[in-house]
């Protein structure tokens, strides 16, 4: 008698979730977006299937635009506290599509990721103008307070240029590999795919303090154009072979806002 009455409320519960999900607004979603980190237009549709025109998040390397955003929420993940929701958007020639789990105020997992965006957009991070297209491929991806605590992904940089002062220069298609155990450090493995110039490499960031370390050994399979020496002879110490580049530092990992 019990039990029967355990399952009639559980069946309840359900019931009730899935008229409010199906039912609800879709601007609703707002209510569970981390105040001062992402912006939000236009909201339309319903809570379990809906879009934005426009949506924007605050990193460290500055705003980043998601153009529109769509979402599916499963509403039987909400009897579990843990809500799952398969998002996409557009922006231009960026896209973006994942499976995202929130399993707290400051914790989510995202899974099945698939970022691709113009190179472009490394101007962010550092002050050098970079053509070709990059992409994320990510197993799973696991966040906390915005930064990962386990991963498996691979980053690819297709078609890579840069643009010199003297002409762009075609320099290759490069991966690296990323894998994080839970609560480690972050390593990353650089290996060229195709391409005249050659990079192979680690890379390491631990977290949460920031400390990082890049080692990579740049090579040319020809010979170097005179423009791209000059620019290597400034970052990078010559070597048999080509040029050692080894870089350390501290990233600011303190966290950023929408003003």
């Amino acid at each position: 008698m019990i039990l029967r009455r355990v399952l009639l409320i559980l069946l309840g519960l359900v019931v009730l979730l899935a008229c409010l999900a199906v039912t609800a607004p879709a601007r609703l979603v707002a209510l569970a977006l981390p105040p001062g980190q992402v912006a939000v237009q236009g909201f339309s549709g319903r809570l379990w299937e809906g879009r934005a025109s426009r949506v924007v998040l605050a990193t460290d390397a500055g705003l980043f635009h998601l153009g529109e955003l769509r979402w599916t929420l499963h509403p039987l993940s909400l009897l579990t506290l843990t809500p799952r929701v398969e998002i996409s958007s557009d922006w231009g020639n960026q896209h973006l599509q994942a499976e995202l789990l929130v399993q707290g105020d400051n914790n989510m997992t995202l899974r099945n990721v698939t970022l691709n965006v113009d190179a472009a957009l490394a101007r962010y991070l550092a002050p050098v103008m970079l053509r070709g297209q990059m992409s994320l491929q990510a197993e799973y991806l696991q966040l906390r307070n915005g930064l990962p605590v386990a991963t498996r992904a691979r980053v690819l940089w297709q078609q890579a240029a840069w643009e010199s002062p003297r002409g762009i220069l075609p320099l290759g298609t490069y991966a690296l590999d990323v894998q994080q155990a839970p609560n480690g450090p972050l390593l990353g493995e650089i290996v060229t795919l195709a391409g005249p110039v050659r990079a192979e490499g680690e890379l390491q960031l631990q977290l949460p303090n920031g400390r990082y370390s890049i080692a990579t050994l740049i090579s040319h399979e020809t010979g170097w154009e005179e423009v791209l020496e000059e620019g290597l002879s400034l970052l990078a110490k010559p070597v048999a072979g080509g040029y050692q580049l080894r870089l350390e530092g501290q990233l600011d990992l303190a966290g950023s806002g929408l003003q």
